[in-house]
């Protein structure tokens, strides 16, 4: 089974060696990496060019133009080659087992179209800073459920086959973009979550997320629930109606302020316990 490591590019040069060693460590062997580089400058596209150099492995591509990360992931995942994908952020890193533990999960249970992991945040040199703690089993075969509060988040891998069912990443999106993937591919199947750190989260000023204003974040993450809504054709939540059209994030937050209550997540929990024994 082969895992394509997909990286959408734009200007990390400078921190990508990290990324490009933690790959080189992988128990797994059967890996390609996808690069697609969202036309960064050339000093930056060199760096990458020359750590690559010789390893037929790593396969680099370029946008003509900057089209934004939306496009770019998507376009990663169409080059991919493998069964099972998975983003790495170029300025990020992963344990040495993260591709093997994925593998093992996507071998042994058919129904699971996405697994995850715990992540770990880290300072610009990636030193560990502090665990993410929001990660946990998810209940599957929930119509209303959109990762809302985060559960779902690095380390992700995902079929191949199950992403080519949906119409793909939305090519317009700036942000949210990792959750528009998520909530379309859990459309197939079942997620599992593997309780392990396995992806290492460099915080650092030029991150594209983290550059990103959180309030254009939270637009857009609300858009891809929204199209969610609808694609689910889900009308109402909670008693709520969901809007025909999409005019606000405060409009879409309010109908899933239920999902962050103490009593929902409790009722939740049990669900997901009798889902897993």
């Amino acid at each position: 089974m082969k895992f394509s490591v997909l990286i959408a590019h734009y200007n990390n040069g400078n921190y990508f060696k990290d990324c490009y060693e933690s790959l080189q460590k992988q128990t797994y062997t059967n890996w390609e990496a996808i690069i697609v580089d969202d036309y960064s400058n050339d000093t930056e596209k060199e760096i990458v060019k020359s750590l690559i150099a010789g390893d037929s492995r790593f396969v680099f591509f370029e946008n003509e133009v900057n089209k934004g990360v939306g496009y770019t992931k998507r376009r990663c995942v169409e080059l991919a080659t493998g069964e099972i994908c998975g983003f790495v952020d170029p300025d990020d890193a992963i344990f040495p087992t993260a591709i093997e533990d994925s593998i093992e999960i996507f071998k042994q249970k058919k129904n699971v179209v996405l697994t995850y992991s715990r992540f770990l945040s880290c300072d610009q040199n990636l030193n560990i800073l502090y665990p993410f703690k929001g990660a946990k089993q998810v209940l599957n075969k929930d119509p209303y459920f959109f990762n809302f509060p985060i559960q779902i988040a690095h380390f992700v891998a995902f079929r191949r086959e199950a992403y080519l069912k949906t119409d793909g990443i939305d090519p317009a999106l700036k942000s949210a973009v990792d959750q528009d993937l998520y909530l379309k591919v859990l459309d197939f199947g079942d997620a599992y979550f593997i309780p392990k750190d396995l992806y290492k989260y460099r915080l650092h000023p030029n991150g594209v997320s983290q550059a990103t204003s959180k309030g254009k974040a939270k637009d857009s993450f609300a858009k891809v629930i929204f199209n969610t809504l609808k694609r689910r054709n889900i009308t109402s939540i909670n008693k709520k109606a969901v809007p025909e059209v999409y005019q606000n994030a405060e409009d879409i937050f309010s109908l899933l302020d239920y999902q962050t209550k103490r009593i929902h997540r409790l009722k939740v929990k049990i669900l997901t316990f009798l889902q897993n024994n």
